[in-house]
């Protein structure tokens, strides 16, 4: 069993390694490949060309034609980094993506699971329990909708996304330390199964629909993490290219902002930010700086390090933090490589 002050560090690893591949991923153009939509129709005809001694003569053979199914598949993602709580916070969120990665508009089921294995502690759904980000503000609000089950099911075009909150109320049984995990499910409302499972005739335009690799359904979990002490972690990136520009081309500089900044009363007992360096980047040597102060990339009488034992990361050691010492800023570079 973990400790308080190990699961603290592992809440601030985590969240850093977040922030960390959310910056590595603007520098990506990722975008989901639904296919040939469903309902296309695909024709071939074959020509044969020969000479009979007359002139050159050509025959066509007859013409195929196949119309593509539509395939069931899905993606839900999680968005929220490891959320820091209270015991007895009421309304807690968690923001998910859901993407329909078929071929054809689909409806999808959601639904919440809050009783899982492996937590500290279960999360206590609120009523109701699953949103809409009406206003894709990535913060839960009053404004934002929420949904029922077979009411308001979202229906997504191939390759079309819906952000969802989880909500929960945290018990106040919950203590320091403690983790709690809840899950979003969406589910394609034409079918599940097995890959390759058919549903004859309910596809878009009356096609066959195809169950993927998905199996038409998928989850992701959130996590809850609950802390005496709020911590804000927040990271910005900023890019400059050998040209003067700001494109993310290789040989250009990633700057890389992260503040810290307890919220709460109490005090987050000797903070470790670690923050990984990305991949298809290396490090600028000595470029970390803590509140504008420069940092070595020893390990040495400064509170900061670059750590290659494992996995090359930047490590700086804040200390003991109240809402007194107010923001803490860590700023390195790297170069695409």
């Amino acid at each position: 069993m973990r400790t308080a002050s190990q699961r603290r560090a592992s809440a601030l690893l985590r969240m850093c390694a977040t922030a960390c591949a959310c910056a590595t991923l603007a520098l990506c153009n990722l975008a989901a490949a639904a296919g040939t939509p469903a309902g296309t129709v695909i024709e071939n005809t074959a020509t044969v060309s020969f000479d009979l001694g007359d002139g050159p003569l050509s025959l066509d053979s007859n013409t195929t034609t196949i119309t593509v199914v539509e395939r069931l598949d899905v993606a839900v993602t999680l968005q929220s980094p490891q959320t820091l709580v209270s015991a007895g916070d009421a309304d807690s969120a968690l923001l998910f993506t859901i993407t329909n990665t078929g071929n054809g508009s689909e409806s999808f089921q959601l639904a919440i699971d809050s009783l899982l294995a492996g937590d500290d502690f279960d999360p206590v759904p609120a009523v109701p329990a699953i949103y809409f980000d009406t206003d894709g503000s990535g913060d839960f609000n009053v404004g934002d909708q929420a949904y029922t089950a077979g009411v308001n099911d979202p229906l997504l075009a191939a390759d079309a996304s819906i952000d969802v909150f989880l909500v929960n109320n945290i018990p106040g049984s919950a203590t320091n330390g403690d983790l709690g995990f809840s899950q979003l499910t969406a589910t394609a409302t034409t079918g599940t199964g097995a890959p390759g499972t058919e549903y004859a005739g309910q596809g878009d335009g009356g096609v066959n629909a195809i169950v993927g690799t998905s199996s038409g359904s998928s989850a992701a979990i959130g996590e809850y993490f609950v802390s005496e002490v709020q911590i804000d972690i927040v990271k910005t990136q900023a890019v400059t290219d050998p040209f003067g520009g700001s494109q993310p081309v290789p040989g250009a500089t990633i700057t890389y902002t992260i503040t810290v900044e307890v919220t709460s009363a109490g005090t987050a007992a000797a903070s470790v930010l670690a923050d990984p360096i990305p991949t298809y980047t290396t490090y600028v040597p000595n470029s970390i700086t803590l509140n504008a102060s420069a940092l070595s990339d020893s390990a040495d009488a400064d509170a900061g390090e670059f750590d290659v034992a494992t996995d090359p990361m930047v490590v700086v050691r804040l200390g003991d933090l109240t809402l007194a010492d107010g923001v803490q800023s860590i700023v390195f570079q790297v170069t695409i490589d």
